[in-house]
């Protein structure tokens, strides 16, 4: 079964400097039918004005994904971290037993756009920790780059779940398959362009979560970015 979730049914937000999209529920947006997808928690699509940002504030038990479309993301944590996030590069952060931080657009113009995911790690109480890493050149291939598994994998950043997850910049014609396990189910949230998945268009901010299917076919119809994730189902 492949289910459409329109970009327009998305939660939304806008607090000036921060203009949000939420697919899962998320602050004061709360849907019962979007709670989650197996351990996928949050996807939220953020603008965030030059200048601001998210001043420090604490997390646990959650592992964070950021990705930043455009523009560049500061993070500062209680870990001793500091980096700029760009194109092209994904940061995850485990929490764990406890960590705070802060993220903020240092652009003197321009927003950052960019993608945070939250998923539901395997174990509760871990050593928070932290990675960041560029697949620039990788998603040059145009093919489907591996940038989170829970083994770390191929060159991916370690996650602490039975997940993977795929990023992939995509030209027009272009085709990918993605296998289905048992017990197993793929959410698809389309960053860029337009992506037909096994016969259903979809478009920029559209998502398909697949159950009970044997695999995921997608084409490009355009010059596209999109993340699959291949996760565990309750």
């Amino acid at each position: 079964m492949l289910t459409v979730r329109k970009s327009g049914e998305r939660g939304h937000s806008n607090h000036g400097w921060l203009d949000s999209r939420f697919s899962f529920s998320f602050a004061d947006y709360h849907d019962p039918k979007h709670m989650h997808f197996g351990p996928l928690r949050v996807i939220n699509e953020d603008y965030i004005a030059a200048q601001n940002g998210f001043g420090a504030h604490p997390h646990r038990d959650m592992e964070i994904i950021t990705i930043v479309l455009e523009g560049s993301l500061t993070h500062q944590d209680s870990m001793g971290n500091k980096a700029t996030i760009k194109p092209g590069e994904v940061q995850k952060m485990t929490a764990g037993t406890g960590v705070t931080h802060s993220e903020k657009n240092d652009e003197k113009d321009g927003q950052t756009h960019l993608l945070q995911i939250w998923v539901i790690p395997d174990q509760m109480n871990l050593k928070p920790s932290y990675g960041q890493k560029s697949f620039a050149d990788a998603l040059a291939s145009h093919k489907p780059v591996l940038v989170l598994s829970k083994t770390g994998r191929d060159g991916s950043i370690a996650i602490h779940q039975d997940t993977e997850i795929y990023l992939t910049k995509s030209q027009a014609g272009d085709t990918s398959e993605f296998s289905i396990g048992e017990g197993r189910g793929i959410w698809l949230q389309v960053i860029k362009g337009e992506v037909s998945a096994n016969g259903q268009a979809l478009k920029a901010g559209d998502a398909a979560s697949l159950k009970e299917e044997a695999k995921l076919s997608l084409t490009s119809g355009a010059d596209s970015e999109f993340l699959v994730f291949d996760l565990p189902l309750d």
